[in-house]
């Protein structure tokens, strides 16, 4: 595949060999001569039949299908384009803001072909909403300054079965008053130890982490909306839980939710949430909670501060997917 581009597309190795470099979050080029652009995807997808979003050769992975539509668009391979995503998601988590850079050593005079390109050859449950230029500053990864993250509960009697892959069923009758003010306890600088599950040759992490906000509301779901008349303001069946903070640890929200949910089943009391932090350990959690199951989870958004969005110079216009260009490229090139 070709596009128009302003700089001819030049070999360009972005590893952590000796061949190339890191400094500030900046991914420097082994020849400082090759100009580096950078490119920020803001991605929504369906977790379900994914291995979560880090690249891993088996099973198929969110990373793995962005990476094989780049390669095929820039005619790069894998270590050349350097795709980083904001945060891993767990095996059946969905994100629908899911933030990746990747790089190449040419400029692109428009994205929208692009990203209808992407768009094409990506399977149906990964979608690229938004391609943008971004800063040599930018780090999907280490520019983000918090996530927000959203977990849903059907807490109806029978299940809906439009819900069943997006939320998790609670056959107990959940407080949710209870769950509310039990989420509270949450809020603030804590050590969360007691509440991270250890994952191997992982990277030690600060397990001490803040959280500005921790919602539980309750709702109508979209396709009841439409068997009933007047909606407005109508507690529904589905419970969301939506959790903003500078960062989680490894299944840190699952385990968080987990806990929410036994309290609000009035098994144990909300400020029993607080003595377990305090041991800083999991095996304290462990005896009152499980994770909660993946489906529920979804990746919100990644949050980022002005300075690391700002658009380079010289750069093409962020394409938020444009419904003539997707037509055409796929009449054009893929269905031949």
């Amino acid at each position: 595949m070709s596009f128009a581009v302003t700089t001819p597309p030049l070999p360009l190795h972005f590893n952590s060999s000796s061949n190339s470099s890191i400094s500030g979050g900046q991914i420097l080029p082994l020849n400082p001569t090759i100009p580096t652009y950078k490119w920020r995807l803001l991605i929504a997808y369906d977790g379900t039949n994914y291995a979560g979003w880090q690249y891993q050769a088996s099973p198929p992975t969110v990373q793995c299908a962005i990476e094989r539509a780049l390669i095929r668009i820039t005619n790069l391979d894998r270590k050349d384009l350097n795709v980083v995503g904001a945060g891993r998601t767990d095996t059946g988590v969905h994100a629908w803001g899911q933030v990746a850079h990747f790089v190449t050593p040419f400029n692109y005079d428009s994205l929208d072909e692009v990203h209808a390109a992407l768009n094409g050859l990506l399977p149906s449950d990964i979608r690229v909403r938004e391609l943008s230029p971004a800063s040599t500053l930018f780090h999907a990864r280490f520019s983000a300054k918090g996530k927000i993250y959203r977990y849903s509960i059907y807490n109806g009697a029978v299940m809906d079965p439009f819900a069943r892959s997006y939320a998790y069923h609670s056959l107990y009758k959940l407080n949710v008053a209870v769950m509310a003010e039990a989420a509270k306890y949450f809020i603030g600088k804590h050590d969360f130890s007691a509440f991270a599950n250890a994952i191997r040759n992982d990277r030690v992490r600060d397990p001490v982490k803040t959280i500005s906000r921790f919602d539980v509301t309750e709702r109508v779901l979209l396709t009841e909306m439409y068997c009933i008349r007047h909606f407005v303001g109508l507690q529904g069946p589905l419970v969301e839980l939506e959790v903003e903070g500078s960062g989680f640890l490894y299944r840190q929200v699952r385990n968080m939710v987990a806990l929410l949910l036994q309290i609000g089943r009035e098994a144990i009391p909300p400020n029993i949430i607080l003595d377990i932090l305090g041991t800083r350990d999991r095996k304290e959690l462990a005896k009152y909670a499980l994770s909660a199951p993946p489906h529920g989870l979804s990746l919100i958004s990644v949050n980022y501060n002005e300075e690391h969005l700002q658009l380079p110079s010289n750069c093409p216009p962020v394409s938020l997917g444009r419904r003539s260009t997707v037509s055409k490229y796929l009449s054009n090139e893929l269905l031949e």
